[in-house]
């Protein structure tokens, strides 16, 4: 039985960066040879980044990619890689007929295999998501070949990420081929517990296309997605050969004892695809022997995943929009510390910026709290009063009430701003999901910012999250990085005296769960209260939810930890007159 080295490189790529990306395939590809892999993948669009949205429709974008292949091909044979086939995903464009009524010819979410200093093969993914954060249908025209490399007497299938997810398609024509590796390349953004629907479809896939089959994921992240990695391989009967560790960077090698290439079938294979042929290099093993990878890591568990997340989506925007600091503003709340613990993960204390703005409804142990985070942390702090200004807008507006209330709001904004554009910080907004669904936050105030790293976190998510961050630090006999007393106090956004976020807002934990139902599940108000809410708090809470469109339309991009996030995830007009009743 012939025996196939695989590398599957778990990395990140920068959208529109093609020079450095090209670059990163050539260094992990020299890696995984020195590791004597016979063949070498990357993620979907490793090349461009992914996901590269309207840039798809840009025909100068798309050209670069083609030329930034070709002119990759060459430098892998120029520095001895020649022989090893390298499997890297790409912008490509279509020339042929019109197709699932699309125009004829348009650009393509592709997959290249580069040998010798050329385009061994190039296919393009075949199903295009159209759901949730996924677009493709609108940019790319789906592919309609079966592709099938022959590498040292092995037939390996190849497919793009959705290829996998849905039913038919590549996967039955995998085994049609009689194919004995089947790989796909992904980036498959993360979801909360995603890692375990993932397994199951791989274990199912591989059952289906009747061979072991390698699931490569992208780890990094790109505006409000994230990626987790969680490389996989599975042998046609599910059992898990290896596994990548999650939002780790790397580069899994593995040897897999596959059956030798049968006669090629011809023509088409099943599903409309048109199998697309090529052998390749059938050098032997190297004499030598390599350290091999191929492992199963453990899992995270459910608080340190999101955790996780949340700072490699920070750290990732943070560092591929060309900044080296963030700033926050400390009221000693759970939100704001939280933010700033994420941060501080994410790019270091000595990168992050703090800024304590107290106001007359600021209680002392607020102010006390902010500076307690700063010292366990060791961030940057200072501490800088808008009383004086308030107190110049009073005279000027005598205002009352909710226009008092957001003054003190956007007073704080305008700081940060001010702050962001005078020492060139990032400027991070503190809301939390559960807020941005009711709409409890001032615009151009406490919503002002580049980045909301909590933004898709519940707030009853967020007290968990700060005490497993807590926790985990004294468990590793470290300073816990959040006061006990932010986490223990009710929260406030202290814009009046004795205020609470409990005088407008149901309890934390009744609001989260009618939110989940409503927000994340698109339950209407029937079903809703037929599961046993309050009908009158209901209403209430739908009513909030439905006013605050204009709102969230307005807040930053954020990282993406659940199934449905605001944002292209749930897409509401805002002038909008129905009502559920």
């Amino acid at each position: 039985m012939p025996q196939l080295r695989l590398a599957l490189n778990q990395i990140d790529s920068t959208v529109g960066d093609l020079d450095g990306n090209a670059e990163s395939v050539v260094s992990w590809t020299r890696h995984a040879v020195e590791q004597g892999a016979h063949l070498v993948a990357f993620p979907e669009m490793m090349l461009t980044g992914y996901p590269v949205e309207d840039l798809a429709l840009r025909s100068s974008f798309v050209e670069a990619s083609r030329e930034t292949l070709r002119a990759l091909a060459h430098r892998l044979a120029e520095e001895g890689f020649g022989e090893v086939p390298v499997v890297v995903g790409y912008l490509d464009r279509a020339e042929r007929p019109a197709a699932y009524g699309q125009p004829a010819g348009g650009p393509q979410n592709a997959a290249a295999v580069l040998h010798r200093g050329a385009v061994a093969l190039a296919f393009a993914k075949h199903h295009l998501p159209n759901y949730g954060v996924f677009d493709e249908f609108r940019y790319f025209l789906p592919g309609d070949t079966m592709p099938v490399i022959r590498v040292r007497g092995v037939d390996v299938a190849l497919a793009i990420c959705e290829d996998l997810w849905q039913e038919g398609g590549r996967v039955p024509a995998a085994r049609a081929a009689g194919a004995g590796l089947l790989l796909s390349v992904n980036a498959s953004p993360y979801e909360r517990e995603k890692h375990d629907t993932r397994l199951e479809l791989v274990r199912k896939r591989a059952g289906e296309a009747g061979c072991t089959t390698a699931y490569l994921a992208m780890i990094g992240g790109q505006d409000d997605l994230v990626f987790d990695g969680d490389s996989l391989v599975v042998d046609r009967d599910g059992t898990v050969l290896a596994r990548a560790p999650q939002f780790e960077q790397g580069c899994v090698v593995l040897d897999l004892d596959l059956p030798a290439a049968g006669a090629v079938p011809s023509g088409v294979v099943d599903d409309g695809l048109r199998l697309d042929h090529v052998t390749l290099s059938a050098d032997p093993l190297p004499a030598y022997e390599p350290e091999v990878t191929g492992s199963t890591a453990p899992r995270l568990g459910d608080d340190e995943e999101i955790y996780t997340a949340l700072v490699v989506g920070l750290r990732a925007y943070v560092a591929k929009n060309g900044f080296r600091s963030v700033l926050v503003g400390l009221s000693g709340g759970i939100d704001s510390s939280l933010v700033a613990a994420v941060a501080c993960d994410a790019v270091g204390p000595e990168n992050v910026h703090g800024v304590s703005m107290p106001s007359r409804y600021s209680s002392g142990h607020s102010r006390d709290d902010a500076a307690e985070l700063a010292e366990r942390t060791g961030l940057r702090f200072r501490t800088v009063p808008i009383g004086p200004m308030f107190d110049a807008y009073m005279e000027s507006l005598a205002l009352t009430g909710l226009a008092e209330e957001n003054l003190q709001a956007r007073l704080r904004g305008t700081l940060l701003m001010a702050l962001s554009n005078q020492e060139g910080h990032l400027v991070l907004a503190p809301g939390n999901k559960s807020e941005l669904a009711c709409g409890y936050s001032t615009l151009y105030g406490d919503s002002v910012g580049a980045y909301g790293p909590i933004k898709d976190v519940y707030k009853t998510n967020v007290f968990r999250l700060a005490r497993w961050r807590n926790q985990a630090a004294s468990a590793s006999g470290h300073t816990p990085p959040i006061p006990e007393n932010s986490i223990s106090k009710p929260p406030s956004a202290e814009l009046r005296p004795g205020q609470l976020d409990s005088d407008s807002l149901p309890d934390y934990e009744v609001l989260d769960r009618i939110l989940k139902l409503y927000v994340d599940g698109d339950q209407g108000r029937a079903d809703i209260v037929a599961r046993g809410f309050d009908p009158e708090l209901v209403n209430r809470v739908l009513r909030m939810t439905d006013t605050a469109e204009y709102k969230r339309r307005q807040y930053p991009p954020g990282t993406k930890i659940s199934a449905k996030g605001f944002g292209k995830d749930r897409r509401l007009p805002l002038t909008n007159r129905w009502r559920e009743r």
